[in-house]
């Protein structure tokens, strides 16, 4: 029942693609998978090199939740080599490629330090000028990439594209006001106190109980829905989520930062508050009509956010 009233809601948040077409899915010039050592453990990850550019300027790239590298952040990877930057694309513990006794965890605190850990690892690559490192989260990481770039002095720069930056308020009338929260985060706990992972479809279109019930991309094979997508969600994660707030460094935010947002995306609210929160080094770019989904894999919305993130990375890095 809990189910029932929460996924549909989450659906019509998500929003739908007007023009969607078969996922870019860019092609890859220049693409080597690595495994970076890390001070949370090995994680693997993709580095894209542009071609005829020494020690270029990195962009660590992360994804929407529950995502994997080769989803949407291959695409913005691929378009920034293509710009002459490198791009870094990784797994978070648990997820695709990179194993962790705990999988399937959308914990925003776990997914932070994991992009502070890359950013360290990056930082000591051979190919890459460590000196000039830049963030891009889309969707759920961009909450994650800022906190973990705010007072991190080995990246300089930070852009967002289709942010999703809630706090608890927001969460909670998302998910269903408190006493549906309430539910959820008894449901957390009793996954964290569990000997096995208590762990549910990601997105389905048949399965009413799973996290994203009949959500585009995520559930089409031309889209997201890829071979390399683990499609799972732990249950655990609710806790970290519902009580995750976006919003609370916008105060203390210490990086260039770039908002590539729209008001056709999944939560401009939380990128409006964000903006009215920060300092004047925090700025956006706002697209008429493009959704959530749009920004993920869409070729136009895909190439405009890079023309405005290399834009924003020529001048801050």
């Amino acid at each position: 029942m809990l189910k029932k009233l929460i996924i549909p809601a989450m659906a019509a948040i998500l929003g739908t693609s007007a023009n969607a077409t078969p996922t870019t899915q860019l092609v890859e010039k220049k693409m080597q998978a690595i495994e970076l050592n890390t001070e949370v453990g090995k994680l693997a990850a993709n580095l894209y090199l542009p071609k005829g550019v020494k020690k270029p300027p990195v962009v660590i790239v992360t994804g929407a939740w529950t995502t994997v590298k080769e989803q949407m952040p291959a695409n913005y990877a691929q378009a920034l080599a293509d710009k002459g930057y490198a791009a870094i694309t990784f797994d978070f513990r648990g997820w695709g490629q990179s194993k962790d006794a705990t999988p399937y965890l959308e914990d925003p605190t776990r997914k932070t330090r994991d992009i502070s850990a890359v950013i360290n690892a990056v930082s000591k690559l051979d190919q890459i000028n460590g000196d000039k490192i830049a963030g891009l989260g889309i969707c759920a990481s961009s909450g994650y990439m800022l906190d973990a770039a705010n007072g991190n002095g080995k990246i300089s720069s930070v852009a967002v594209v289709a942010p999703w930056l809630h706090d608890k308020a927001m969460a909670t009338a998302i998910y269903g006001g408190e006493e549906s929260v309430k539910n959820l985060l008894a449901v957390a706990d009793k996954a964290q106190h569990s000997s096995e992972p208590m762990v549910i479809e990601a997105a389905s279109l048949t399965n009413k109980d799973a996290l994203m019930y009949q959500a585009p991309y995520y559930t089409e094979t031309d889209r997201g829905l890829i071979k390399e997508y683990d499609n799972k969600y732990n249950l655990a994660s609710w806790d970290g989520w519902l009580n995750y707030d976006a919003q609370q460094g916008a105060k203390s935010q210490d990086k260039p930062v770039l908002l590539v947002a729209s008001e056709a995306m999944a939560l401009p609210a939380g990128a409006h508050q964000y903006l009215d929160a920060a300092g004047d080094n925090v700025t956006s770019v706002w697209f008429d009509g493009v959704s959530q989904f749009d920004f993920y894999d869409q070729p136009k919305a895909i190439s405009d956010a890079v023309d405005a993130v290399t834009a924003f990375f020529n001048k801050t890095l």
